[in-house]
Order: C-alpha cells, then structure tokens, then sequence
C-alpha cells in the first residue's frame, strides 16, 4: 500500500513531518477502502435521548458520543422524548452494535448507522414510531417507509394527531435544559 521514506541524515524535520504524514495517509487510505467510513464494533453504555448514544469501542479508546444518522427523534423534553430515549435503550444499552460512522455533525457528534442483531437501528426507531425520518430539502428520508407504516398503524409518536417535529420544537423553545449534576 503506502510506505514511508526511510531516514536520511541531517533531516530531522523530515522525519517529523512523515511521522505525521503518513499515518494520516495510511488512514485515508483505510477510511477509504470502507467507502470513507469507520466502522468497528462497540458496546452501548448510555443513551441520551431517542438518537444520541454513547458507546465504548470494543477494541478500546475513548468512549465516544454518536447520532444516529437518518432519523429525527423528539427532544428529551418534548412529549414523546423519554419514551423514545427509554425505547432506544431498551433495543441496545449493554449490547454490542456494529458502528458506521458516516461524518460528523455540528456538535460534534458522529453521525452513524447502528446494526444489532441483523438489524438497522435507527429503521427500527423510526418503525416502532419513536422518532421521524430526517427530512432534508425536497427527500423524505431514508426511513420514509418505516415512517409511513408507523404513522399507518398510529404507533408511537404517530398516535397523536399531529405531532410536533423536533426542529419545529427547538424552534419555538430552544433546546432542552441540562439536568443539573449529581
């Protein structure tokens, strides 16, 4: 694949900037190769609200803090916001996902598809009707057809006669509160 210059003498910048370079190629390369997503094994260890989670990587480092990607769920303290956060944790805290990070939202968050046991996370979100479709421009989303069936069958969220989007929610109030610190 990649291989790095070996050392030449009297060029000791050299040697420093290729020991930053070509880690950073070796993982463009690899980043690459998974069509520029990482992806890796994790064990769920918190659930935040209907679409943020933290996970530990199986293979170790840092916890890390994810957004399922392609769904929209209500704020934690909108109506339905705890109902779909304790829905999220029930199908996958303690359990071990398989993580596609995609890229990275504006708070930072890696922005994801889960898998667990065969099966697409945030599709099952949104077919139990704990959370919408992320609607961008003229698309419905790419969970438009789990959404449609769950608003057919008035689960979840769809029960109600019109609920209130999430960005139309943090548009009105902003975002939820912080609870205060044990």
């Amino acid at each position: 694949m990649f291989t790095c210059f070996q050392k030449r003498p009297g060029a000791p910048w050299l040697l420093l900037a290729l020991g930053v370079i070509c880690p950073l190629i070796a993982g463009f390369a690899h980043a690459q190769a998974n069509g520029g997503r990482s992806v890796y094994e994790a064990r769920v260890t918190r659930v935040s609200d209907g679409d943020t989670l933290w996970v530990q990587p199986l293979d170790g480092g840092r916890y890390r803090k994810l957004r399922l990607d392609g769904l929209d769920a209500p704020e934690i303290c909108q109506s339905g916001g705890e109902a779909s956060r304790d829905a999220l944790a029930a199908r996958v805290l303690r359990q071990v996902v398989t993580v596609r990070e995609r890229s990275q939202d504006d708070y930072g968050r890696a922005l994801v598809r889960l898998q667990h046991g065969g099966e697409d996370v945030g599709a099952f979100m949104v077919l139990q009707g704990q959370a919408w479709s992320y609607r961008w421009r003229h698309s419905d989303g790419p969970f438009a057809q789990e959404e449609a069936q769950a608003r057919a069958q008035k689960k979840g969220l769809f029960a109600a006669a019109s609920p209130e989007l999430p960005r139309d929610f943090r548009r009105r109030h902003g975002p939820c509160p912080l609870p205060p610190r044990p």
